[in-house]
């Protein structure tokens, strides 16, 4: 399966993250914990090098604790401060709060040398579609900043949030990258639904989930829906479709219906814990 999405108003907002990032200390770039590297933009590499960074690892309380552990460690060796998150949880936030003090002591020092005090760190928070920016802001601030939705493309301009005394943030819309090298990437991101779906093929993405469920987490479907899965995945997904009950009219099974069920199943975790990368395919 090949996935490609990159709408206009992206080439726009990448141009205004490059002037935006003239006027922050810290980028804070949320990825989501089941595919922490494919839901990283490569571009941010060299637009950011000269600033310091932390990653978010979101949604990690739907990915699988261990390889969490392992992206944690990879991205640290790599230079990042790096904090596991669920965004809707206001539990993660004052260890957020440490991390950003901490991976801005040097601006912070420096301001103090010059006589300058209490100037807030100003840090812009990055990511691509979907990824939970959004949810981010509003529980670090504790109110309803920006919009929020269950889609990709709901924040569509800038806007500076004042968090507390210590933070300022500057949101960004979700942007990608023009191509995908890698088809898997543009795969993975279908499935954690940072790609619109009224370009994909929601039958053709659920097998392709189900291979990739089948290598990675054996049982998971068996246990879930009842399917033998030693099956191949247009089978499997023939037999999701009979023990869920998906029929059109006439008694004809509803493909697309099974395809819709698996995939909002496996993004709301009902299927369990799950990554889909680890650092040793994907590095």
């Amino acid at each position: 399966m090949y996935v490609q999405w990159y709408p206009g108003h992206m080439t726009k907002a990448k141009r205004q993250m490059q002037e935006d990032l003239k006027l922050i200390d810290l980028i804070i770039e949320l990825t989501d914990a089941r595919i922490p590297l494919s839901s990283r933009n490569p571009d941010l590499d060299e637009m950011g090098k000269n600033k310091a960074r932390l990653i978010l690892l979101n949604k990690a309380d739907l990915a699988d604790d261990a390889k969490t552990a392992v992206w944690t460690d990879f991205f640290q060796k790599k230079g990042y401060f790096v904090v596991k998150a669920d965004a809707r949880e206001k539990k993660n936030m004052k260890a957020i709060t440490q991390v950003i003090a901490e991976a801005c002591k040097e601006k912070t020092e420096r301001d103090r040398r010059r006589g300058i005090l209490n100037r807030p760190v100003r840090a812009m928070i990055v990511g691509i579609p979907n990824v939970g920016k959004s949810t981010f802001i509003n529980t670090y601030a504790g109110k309803a900043c920006t919009k929020t939705g269950n889609k990709p493309g709901v924040t569509k301009g800038k806007q500076w949030i004042r968090l507390n005394k210590n933070v300022e943030l500057l949101d960004t819309p979700g942007v990608l990258w023009p191509k995908f090298e890698d088809p898997r990437v543009g795969v993975y991101l279908a499935c954690i639904g940072s790609i619109r779906e009224e370009i994909l093929n929601t039958q053709e993405l659920s097998l392709e989930l189900i291979e990739l469920l089948q290598k990675l987490y054996p049982g998971v479907l068996q246990a879930r829906y009842g399917v033998t899965e030693e099956n191949e995945a247009p089978k499997l997904l023939l037999q999701i479709a009979e023990n869920r009950n998906c029929i059109k009219r006439g008694e004809e099974l509803d493909y697309g219906r099974a395809a819709a069920l698996l995939l909002e199943e496996f993004r709301n975790g009902k299927l369990g814990k799950i990554t889909l990368e680890i650092p040793k395919q994907e590095a």
